[in-house]
């Protein structure tokens, strides 16, 4: 006889666990689901917009689709950026374009190729998940990621993100506070922190 509690709906809803249905359905069947992220993303309602910034000079079209830019032979502090993007009601947008691209742990950028570029979907519950390195500085930049978000059918939204406590965050000409990475933890294998883009949709 098995003596161990079985985990059935009832108990779920009696823990607080459970989802509505077609959510975790919808979660569960995603391809490449992630289960990094709280199913309900916590903000307000409605959301400002993230802001938009330039696209600078290095973008390349058609990268690759990847969640990971880590190569074996690539030098740097990894960093594990997540999170979600978002309607300005706070509702997820599955199936949204992310294309990341980056200067590497010199301050260099791939122009030939495309290393540290890659794109991603977002999945069932708008999540993202990128793999990557904490990008260096260089002459008049601060550390920044650029990125390009756009929901289905919708315009595209070009904008950079920025890390805390960087001290030419202050002399950058373009910074602004409010890209700046939440949660941000530097942790001896890796960074992590995460960021949610929220669209005009």
């Amino acid at each position: 006889m098995d003596d161990e509690p079985r985990l059935t709906r009832e108990h779920l809803v009696r823990l607080g666990l459970a989802l509505p249905i077609p959510l975790a359905l919808a979660a569960s069947r995603a391809p490449g689901a992630l289960a990094t992220l709280e199913a309900t993303p916590a903000c307000g309602v409605p959301e400002d917009p993230t802001l938009a910034q330039t696209e600078g000079p290095f973008f390349t079209p058609r990268s690759p689709r990847r969640r990971s830019l880590v190569t074996p032979s690539l030098k740097g502090t990894r960093l594990l950026l997540t999170g979600r993007v978002l309607t300005t009601r706070c509702r997820p947008i599955p199936n949204a374009l992310l294309d990341f691209w980056q200067a590497d742990a010199n301050g260099v950028y791939d122009n030939s190729g495309f290393r540290l570029r890659g794109h991603q979907r977002t999945d069932a519950l708008g999540r993202y998940r990128l793999e990557t390195i904490v990008p260096a500085l260089y002459p008049g930049r601060t550390r920044h990621i650029h990125v390009k978000a756009q929901a289905p059918g919708r315009p595209v939204l070009t904008t950079q993100l920025y890390f805390p406590n960087v001290a030419r965050n202050r002399s950058d000409r373009i910074f602004d506070p409010a890209l700046l990475v939440r949660g941000l933890k530097r942790g001896q294998e890796r960074w992590t922190a995460r960021f949610d883009f929220v669209l005009e949709v």
